[in-house]
C-alpha cells in the first residue's frame, strides 16, 4: 500500500512514523515551495520512500501519484488540506465532499455552511480592511469580538477586542503579516467572542462515519499582548454530560462541512445556550503526542488514523472512547517571560518533575527565545500524569514558578 501525504509537518510527522511502521510506503508532497521554520523542524525525510517536494504542475503532480499507484492522499497539517483533498479527488480515491473543501479551510465560508445545517455558530463576518473590520463591529454592537486570520491555526493572530479602535488596530496587524503557515493574511475574521468552555474534539471519520479519539477542555491565558495563550488541556469522559454533548454537536457539524473520509480536529465553546462552533480542521490536531495518549487515554486519534487507513472495516463496531476513563493527565504548554538564549539544561530539569511522563521541546539550544506570545513562541509542551490531582497540580504550580524565574533563558 502506497500513502501520500500532503505536507507531514507536526503530528503529520508521526503519521507518516506510524504508518511506515505498518508497513505502509509514505509519499511527501509538499503543498507549497517554502515552509516555515515552525513546521519545518518537525519533518523527517527517513519516515518516507519518496519526497516529491514541491510541484507547481497539478496536472503533473496527479499523474506522478497515479504512476506511482498511491491509494490514499491525506493532509498532514492544516496547509496540506486543500491539496491533499483536490488531489484525492481527481485520482478517484476516498476523500471528502468536493464541493466543501473550500469552507473545511476558510473559516468564514466554514460558518456558512454549519450555520446553513441549522447548527449554532457565532456572529461572523470576514473583512478585507481594517476599517471594514471596525463598521461591522460598530454596527453589531457586539461587547467584545475575536480578531483572527481566516485560515490559520491555534491562537496565530487571535486578538480579543472591545472596541472598534481595538478591532481596527487588531485586523492591520493580522493584514500586515503571513499566518502561521507562510501564508498571505488578505483577509481578516471577526467573530462574536464566545463564553464557557472551550474544548477540542478530536475525530476520525470513515465511510461517514465518525469516530471519536479523544475530547480535550482548555484552559487559556490572557498574553502580553492581549492574545490568548494555552496553558494547559485535560481529557474529558465522553460519557459525562458535557461529552455527550459535545459529541453529537460535532457529529452535525461534520456532516455539515461533508467530512466523510479524514480525521478532524474540531474547536467548540460549551456555552450557555450549548456547543458553538470555533472552527474545524479536516486533518489530525496538530503539536500532539500520540505515544502518551495511546498509553494513557486508549487509542489516539494518529492511531485511529492508521486504522481507518489499513484497515477501516475494523472501525465500524467502534463509536466513542471506553466511558470513565480519562485519568488524571494534562498537557502543559510551556510559557516562556524572560527573552533570551535556550538554556537545555531546562528540558532535563522538566523532566524530573514527578509526573511528568513526556516532554515535547519547541526549541534548539542557544535558539533565542523570545516571550511567549503565541503557539509559536512557546518553548514547547510536556504530558503530566500523577495518582491524585494534588500530585499533578504540585508539579504544575512547580513548572509554572520555575518559568517565571527565567527557566528556558537561565543558565544552570
Amino acid at each position: 500500500m502506497k500513502v501520500a501525504i500532503v505536507d507531514g509537518y507536526s503530528t503529520g510527522a508521526t503519521l507518516a512514523r506510524r504508518l511506515a511502521r505498518a508497513g505502509v510506503d509514505c509519499i511527501h508532497v509538499r503543498s507549497q515551495p517554502d515552509i516555515g521554520a515552525f513546521l519545518l523542524h518537525s519533518f523527517s525525510r527517513d519516515d518516507y520512500v519518496l519526497d516529491l517536494g514541491f510541484t507547481a504542475d497539478f496536472t503533473s503532480l496527479t499523474r506522478e501519484l497515479a504512476r506511482l499507484r498511491v491509494s490514499r492522499v491525506m493532509a498532514g497539517t492544516e496547509t496540506g488540506v486543500v491539496l491533499a483533498e483536490t488531489l484525492a479527488s481527481a485520482l478517484h480515491l476516498p476523500t471528502n465532499d468536493p464541493a466543501l473543501v473550500a469552507a473545511r479551510r476558510d473559516k468564514f465560508l466554514m460558518q456558512q455552511a454549519v450555520q446553513a445545517a441549522g447548527l449554532a455558530t457565532p456572529h461572523t463576518t470576514v473583512a478585507r480592511s481594517a476599517r471594514a473590520a471596525a463598521d461591522w463591529y460598530t454596527v453589531w454592537g457586539l461587547e467584545e469580538v475575536v480578531v483572527k486570520p481566516l485560515a490559520s491555526a491555534g491562537t496565530d493572530g487571535v486578538t480579543f477586542c472591545g472596541s472598534a479602535e481595538e478591532v481596527g488596530q487588531a485586523a492591520t496587524a493580522v493584514l500586515g503579516t503571513p499566518n502561521l503557515f507562510g501564508e498571505p493574511n488578505d483577509a481578516v475574521l471577526v467573530q462574536e467572542r464566545l463564553h464557557g468552555t472551550e474544548y477540542c474534539i478530536n475525530t476520525v471519520s470513515a465511510g461517514g462515519q465518525h469516530h471519536v479519539a479523544e475530547i480535550w477542555r482548555y484552559t487559556k491565558r490572557i498574553g502580553p499582548t492581549a492574545a490568548p495563550l494555552y496553558d494547559f488541556q485535560e481529557p474529558v469522559d465522553a460519557a459525562s454530560a458535557a461529552g455527550k454533548a459535545l459529541i453529537g454537536y460535532v457529529r452535525d457539524v461534520l456532516d455539515a462541512l461533508g467530512i466523510t473520509e479524514t480525521p478532524a480536529h474540531t474547536e467548540v465553546m460549551l456555552t450557555d445556550r450549548g456547543p458553538v462552533l470555533i472552527e474545524t480542521g479536516a486533518r489530525l490536531g496538530g503539536g500532539t503526542g500520540p505515544d502518551v495518549v495511546d498509553a494513557y487515554l486508549g487509542p489516539s486519534q494518529t492511531a485511529l488514523a492508521v486504522t481507518a487507513t489499513i484497515d477501516p472495516a475494523s472501525l465500524r463496531t467502534r463509536t466513542t472512547p471506553d466511558p470513565g476513563r480519562p485519568p488524571l493527565l494534562r498537557w502543559v504548554d510551556f510559557i516562556n517571560h524572560h527573552p533570551g538564549p535556550a538554556d537545555p539544561d531546562a528540558l532535563t530539569k522538566i523532566a524530573e518533575l514527578p509526573s511528568v511522563v513526556a516532554v515535547f521541546p519547541g526549541f534548539a539550544p542557544g535558539q533565542y527565545l523570545a516571550p511567549t506570545s503565541s503557539l509559536p513562541t512557546s518553548p514547547g509542551f510536556a504530558y503530566l500524569a500523577a495518582p491524585t490531582s494534588q500530585e499533578l497540580i504540585e508539579d504544575y504550580d512547580t513548572l509554572r514558578a520555575w518559568e517565571h524565574e527565567g527557566l528556558y533563558t537561565s543558565p544552570r
